[in-house]
């Protein structure tokens, strides 16, 4: 006998649905300016929907310089797949779902305050960065290189290099999205100037077991 299909649980943040009724600047809706101005002037970034991802930021535990700044996690398996088999059981991705119920495709992360303590084109690197590891197709794996190295390639030095000219040409095109205070302020210059950064903080989805009568 079929047993019923249970309904995994999904993560629909309160702070999805409205904004945060307080004085500050709101980091993550500028960051999602920034991405959308982004996307729209590089055709290396025009299979992306920004609507379909999430964008949180995580604060960090210590004030250092060095250490993680962004990070892109897909919410599907390679290809796109919603369930993988480990060790004998059948997995899913925790969804994220917008006001409207539309699951995410990718979750954006941003660790402050040090992302914010970057110079502005190392800003708009780990940007670009983190949006071209979105796959090509937009079904929430990400974008997969030849070989054993399929994030960065054989060479990471490359790579950074080849992230470095895509900022460089978006710079040429003097997009106004440059100039914003996102861009050319740090953590404490935005704080003095507004009062507060504040912003989404969305739960790292999680790895959830599947039945595999349901699956």
């Amino acid at each position: 006998m079929r047993r019923p299909k249970r309904n995994l649980p999904s993560i629909r943040p309160a702070h999805l649905n409205r904004r945060a009724a307080v004085n500050g600047f709101d980091f993550t809706l500028h960051v999602r300016w920034l991405c959308e101005a982004i996307v729209a002037d590089l055709p290396e970034f025009r299979h992306i929907d920004m609507e379909r991802i999430a964008i949180r930021y995580c604060q960090t535990r210590k004030a250092v310089s060095h250490g993680l700044q962004a990070s892109l996690t897909p919410l599907r398996f390679a290809g796109g797949a919603r369930h993988e088999k480990r060790s004998g059981r059948t997995w899913t991705v925790q969804k994220i779902l917008d006001p409207r119920g539309r699951e995410m495709l990718y979750l954006l992360s941003f660790y402050l305050p040090r992302f914010l303590d970057l110079c502005p084109r190392e800003k708009l690197v780990t940007v670009i960065h983190e949006l071209w590891h979105i796959g090509t197709d937009f079904d929430g794996d990400l974008r997969r290189l030849p070989g054993r190295c399929y994030l960065h390639s054989h060479s990471e030095h490359e790579f950074d290099a080849a992230m470095d000219v895509l900022a460089q040409r978006w710079l040429a095109r003097h997009p106004p999205a440059a100039e914003s205070d996102l861009v050319r302020l740090g953590f404490r210059q935005l704080r003095r100037r507004y009062g507060a950064v504040y912003g989404l903080k969305i739960p790292a989805p999680k790895l959830l077991p599947v039945d595999s009568a349901a699956a």
